[in-house]
């Protein structure tokens, strides 16, 4: 980028344009301009805007914008190819942090996964205890109420009996 900056340096001195002038005509801070022309990328927050301020840059000093721009993208290549996987898991977790800090409305939070045999087999063992447990409990129910019934089918035929002894006796 310093080699670019350079050049487009050299056409707006060749060319009789000041960096205030220049600043003033693109629509920029003159150190925009001495930024892109030192080469010193790390002075604006987006790149993509960066790279509209070279092409325009370009146009203003007379220059085929889409060479400048090719080579302020080879630029842009050889510089991020060297990024190193650390450094770009670094960015990417501080970015992760910064949105968990975030104001979220519940209409913008992710939606909820379904419940699926799958995922209850990944379930945490405690959590496989506690299913093991309220099924038993379940059948423990069930069973008691058969015992129940049964008992209560017992008493219904004990009472039909007291009474037919009773109708007996009366006659």
């Amino acid at each position: 980028m310093k080699e670019l900056g350079e050049y487009l340096k050299e056409q707006r001195v060749s060319n009789g344009v000041g960096v205030d002038e220049a600043a003033s005509d693109l629509s920029l801070t003159s150190d925009d301009i001495e930024n892109i022309e030192s080469g010193n990328i790390k002075a604006f927050k987006d790149v993509l805007e960066l790279k509209e301020y070279v092409r325009n840059y370009a146009k203003y000093l007379g220059l085929n914008p889409e060479k400048v721009v090719d080579e302020f993208n080879d630029f842009l290549f050889e510089h991020t190819s060297k990024i190193s996987l650390e450094d770009i898991l670094d960015v990417k977790k501080k970015q992760e942090e910064e949105e968990e800090k975030k104001i979220r409305s519940p209409y913008t939070l992710p939606k909820k996964e379904k419940l699926t045999v799958e995922k209850i087999l990944k379930l945490k063992p405690l959590f496989k205890a506690l299913l093991v447990v309220l099924l038993l409990l379940l059948v423990l129910y069930v069973f008691i109420k058969i015992i129940n019934g049964e008992k209560e089918e017992k008493r219904t035929v004990e009472l039909l009996e007291i009474r037919s002894e009773n109708y007996e006796f009366a006659k």
